[in-house]
């Protein structure tokens, strides 16, 4: 059986000496594929006495997190994930305390969270719940208290959920070992306990999380705490560490397809032809027997049949389309029919590549270019949106179909942040892409970023107005600090300066130097951006290198026969 995320944890909670009991804590661990997509959670929670409804918002945070940040997308980080998630909690948190019923008295919590995925552990912290860590015999901190002292003795929270409309929440990562044990507390507890009792109580009871919970609640109420008591505790028991031979495994589950012919049918769907072929995949048209619908099956090339890397790289590739939900996107199936062999289905498109299109409209209006890119820009946007980048945009990867429907496909090279963080006992080297459409970090083996993509759209821009590229030579990781940018105003005379400065801006070769967003840029290839109006603002040799030196040349002959003539 394949190694996987496995841990033993127990918790408890007692009202102590108060009424009612205003902390709060839960542990979640869900089945797969979310065990290995998103993670195991552990939350705890104690609502701010001095807040009339800090029972409430306690429970709100701890049920809001568990049960929200499972609804995230499976391609987001930990981070942005939970960020979100908290983020909305306190946003309703703050707003619930503006009511009447709550105003002035607040729903303020603290919470502190481990989301442990894969072979890490995610911590978030607000407020002065703690979050500890004993690793063989070590015992460590990991969070601080948001606290403020107002004397000797009184001290006051300096951040809690719901305390304002934004938050700051503490975020860090951690490596984590089999046998870790994390102790997750509130006030009630380490406030009346010495570190030594803890760590006494945590290896007296190594094996039974449940039992060591207890324990320490109750050694912290008789050691007179006078506040609510929670504690968690979480001990690691199994590590996701398959070995290359186990996951190669896992990998060829479903064998390569045969060599497809025309009339042949696999698993229902009956090939019609091959549209296109290279040495990693084969595309065909294919008919669902079933319905009747025209559909697309790309198949793996048998080159790569004992190439791990690869045969991932193809899994990811279904994996990361049927997650992407837009007009702009390819729209890959999800069959619900038995496989048999490894490949996908996606939707038919009738139409062209956009390197077609390129070909039989040399020249475009303006508009016309517009409004490819305005679809363009709505397709990578929906990428960025998922935490992907695609990593490989070009003119051969974009399809427009006969309505004018411009579609991105392809998703072979798309980097996924949250898959990322999962643990492979395989690795690659970054992707490179296509040479003369990806970013020069790209080429470097730098890790992509949405700057990676906005860098590949202003290329395709370019090119699509000029037929031409932006730089005189392809990038290489020793010329970078040679090439120079080739305004689109040299290659067309009806460029107005604005759209140029736009065009250079997203293509710089420094990821600092580009757009931000594409929305941005987008306006400002449709809109003069008065910050581009001042022909002034690129020095001539960069905006006319021909006039440059043809007026250094004039001004250099008229010194030498003024020189002559005295």
């Amino acid at each position: 059986m394949k190694p996987h995320l496995s841990i033993i944890a127990g918790q408890y909670s007692d009202k102590g000496i108060k009424e009612f009991n205003e902390d709060s804590c839960a542990i979640r661990v869900p089945e797969e594929p979310q065990l290995t997509n998103k993670g195991i959670v552990v939350a705890i929670a104690d609502g701010v006495s001095s807040s009339s409804a800090g029972r409430e918002a306690s429970e709100a945070c701890v049920k809001g997190l568990v049960v929200d940040y499972y609804s995230t997308p499976d391609s987001w980080t930990v981070r942005t994930s939970a960020q979100k998630v908290l983020g909305a909690i306190n946003r309703w948190l703050y707003g619930q305390s503006q009511k009447v019923q709550f105003y002035g008295q607040g729903m303020l919590t603290t919470l502190s969270t481990i989301i442990i995925k894969s072979c890490t552990a995610h911590l978030f912290h607000v407020g002065d719940s703690r979050i500890y860590r004993l690793r063989a015999g070590q015992f460590e901190r990991l969070t601080r208290d948001h606290v403020r002292w107002g004397s000797q003795e009184k001290s006051f929270l300096s951040r809690a959920m719901g305390a304002d409309i934004n938050i700051e929440i503490d975020c860090r990562s951690i490596d984590i070992e089999k046998d870790d044990v994390f102790l997750l507390t509130t006030d009630g507890v380490h406030q009346f306990l010495r570190t030594q009792t803890m760590v006494d109580l945590l290896q007296q009871h190594f094996d039974n999380p449940e039992r060591a919970s207890r324990e320490i609640v109750k050694a912290a109420l008789e050691n007179g705490s006078d506040d609510n008591v929670t504690c968690q505790v979480c001990r690691i028991a199994t590590l996701p560490n398959e070995d290359q031979h186990s996951f190669y495994n896992k990998l060829t589950e479903l064998p390569f397809p045969p060599d497809l012919e025309s009339g042949m049918v696999l698993d229902g769907f009956k090939i019609i032809r091959e549209i296109h072929a290279s040495q990693r995949t084969q595309v065909y048209l294919a008919e669902d027997t079933q319905t009747g619908e025209q559909l697309i099956l790309k198949t793996p090339s048998v080159n790569y049949e004992d190439n791990p890397l690869y045969i991932d790289s193809f899994l990811n590739e279904e994996w990361t389309g049927r997650r992407i939900h837009s007009p702009h996107i390819l729209k890959i199936h999800n069959s619900t029919r038995p496989r048999h062999f490894l490949y996908y289905v996606t939707e038919y498109i009738e139409g062209q590549t956009l390197r077609q299109w390129m070909n039989d409209h040399p020249r475009p209006t303006l508009q016309e270019v517009r409004t490819l890119l305005a679809q363009l820009i709505k397709g990578v946007r929906a990428l960025q949106r998922m935490e992907m980048v695609h990593q490989d945009l070009k003119p051969e990867n974009i399809m427009i179909d006969n309505h004018g429907t411009l579609k991105i496909v392809d998703f072979g090279s798309t980097r996924v942040a949250g898959i990322e963080e999962i643990h492979k006992p395989i690795h690659g080297k970054p992707v490179l892409g296509t040479i003369n459409y990806s970013a020069p970090e790209l080429i470097k083996e730098e890790i992509g970023t949405h700057a990676s993509d906005i860098f590949s759209v202003g290329v395709i821009a370019y090119e699509m107005i000029c037929g031409a590229l932006p730089y005189q030579k392809a990038f290489t990781p020793k010329n970078m600090h040679q090439q120079r940018y080739i305004p689109s105003t040299q290659l067309r005379d009806d460029i107005p300066f604005w759209l140029d400065a736009a065009l250079q801006k997203v293509t710089a070769i420094k990821p600092q130097n580009r757009y931000h967003t594409l929305s941005e840029f987008y306006q400002d290839i449709t809109t003069p951006n008065p910050n581009f109006t001042d022909a002034t603002l690129l020095p001539l040799l960069e905006r006319n290198p021909l006039l440059f030196w043809k007026t250094a040349t004039f001004i250099c002959l008229c010194v030498i026969i003024f020189l002559m003539a005295k």
